[in-house]
């Protein structure tokens, strides 16, 4: 493998998605990485523990000395082969450590021995994430953006999904956005949301310029993942385009994709189970909301909810397009009308779901 450059090119890195070995210990990876990374650790999380305990105790060399010989022999040639071996699966690829530090040299230096040139990123995993929080704040503050906004159920992902200046936030959370929008494999860190969204941020302007961006508009958080206070108060000032629906429209829009979709992702990540896991998690859901519902309306849709599942058991799921209907207009209809009459002057465009994604294209293509 012909030798390459060890890179600070961070947005190159990230615009093409290139394969990167990410040589932290497992647990620092868990907290935050990025998309394109695979973790394959210099030490374990406890080999990692000891060395930093001997580091604080006996200072830099001893912490070295202990470093290698907790990784070496077998461990070392084991780990060294996971590298290369994806060195040459990636050859377009690089390595990095925390701070582009001691961890990616050694581990550099001993590909190198085992006849394997890998560039490093200089800066690591630090650089990295502050060039991207960076990116997500400046895009944010400067860039235009128009948020699509209306009624639960109006299938305002599948039109952003249509218009090509468009970043969906859900879809980087994993997560439908409302009380009921949990899916199936849980979200990402809050850090690993952000990695990803600024990303998407970045490879938006590189493609599209200065043209605005189009955005679902969500509420602070989209399940656990809070949307960064810099691009949350973009939001609250950018221009909104309002999609209508019919109430039937967005009755069947939600049983397709709360309920069927939903069963299918649960089906597929546990065949055995996969109902009553459906099941479960739309009785959690329900729940989650029952302080706003009240005691007799939430008993009623419960009511409703056990009804359905039931029939659905037996092969018939349209019942739940009745508690889907009373959820919809007498609990998601009022908040979202309380929420628009606050809004209305930002308000530039409204029609149906063909209309909004014509005017959007124009707008941000």
């Amino acid at each position: 493998m012909a030798k390459r450059a060890d890179t600070a090119d961070y947005r190159s890195l990230f615009l093409s998605d290139i394969p990167m070995i990410d040589t932290r210990s497992p647990g620092e990876f868990a907290r935050g990485a990025f998309p394109c990374s695979v973790n394959i650790p210099l030490m374990t999380n406890d080999e990692r523990a000891l060395v930093g305990t001997c580091y604080k105790q006996k200072g830099q060399d001893e912490a070295i000395k202990l470093g290698h010989e907790l990784v070496s022999g077998a461990i070392k040639e084991g780990r060294v082969n996971q590298w290369a071996q994806f060195a040459q699966q990636h050859p377009q690829g690089y390595l990095y450590c925390f701070r582009g530090g001691l961890r990616s040299q050694i581990s550099q230096r001993w590909l190198a021995e085992a006849g394997c040139e890998y560039p490093r990123i200089t800066g690591g995993y630090k650089a990295m994430r502050r060039f991207l929080i960076d990116t997500l704040e400046h895009i944010s503050q400067q860039d235009p953006i128009v948020v699509l906004a209306g009624q639960t159920g109006s299938a305002k992902t599948d039109i952003l999904r249509q218009v090509p200046n468009s970043v969906d936030l859900e879809e980087i959370a994993h997560h439908r956005g409302s009380a009921f929008g949990k899916r199936v494999g849980g979200q990402p860190s809050q850090i690993d949301f952000e990695n990803i969204l600024a990303i998407a941020l970045l490879r938006s302007r590189h493609q599209h310029a200065t043209k605005a961006l189009a955005l679902e508009d969500e509420s602070q958080l989209i399940g656990r993942c809070a949307i960064p206070d810099v691009l949350r108060f973009k939001m609250a000032e950018a221009p909104l385009v309002l999609v209508d629906a019919s109430l039937e429209q967005r009755i069947e829009h939600s049983y397709v994709n709360y309920i069927l979709r939903k069963l299918e992702e649960f089906n597929v990540a546990d065949s055995e189970n996969g109902f009553a896991l459906f099941a479960e998690d739309l009785r959690n859901s329900l729940k989650s909301i029952s302080r706003r519902l009240g005691g007799e309306r939430y008993q009623l849709l419960s009511d409703l909810l056990e009804q359905a599942l039931t029939e659905q058991q037996n092969g018939d799921g349209s019942l739940h397009r009745a508690w889907i209907t009373y959820l919809l207009r007498d609990y998601y209809d009022p908040m979202y009308a309380y929420q628009l009459s606050k809004k209305q002057a930002r308000v530039v465009f409204k029609g149906d779901a063909q209309a909004v994604q014509e005017f959007l294209t124009q707008e941000v293509k």
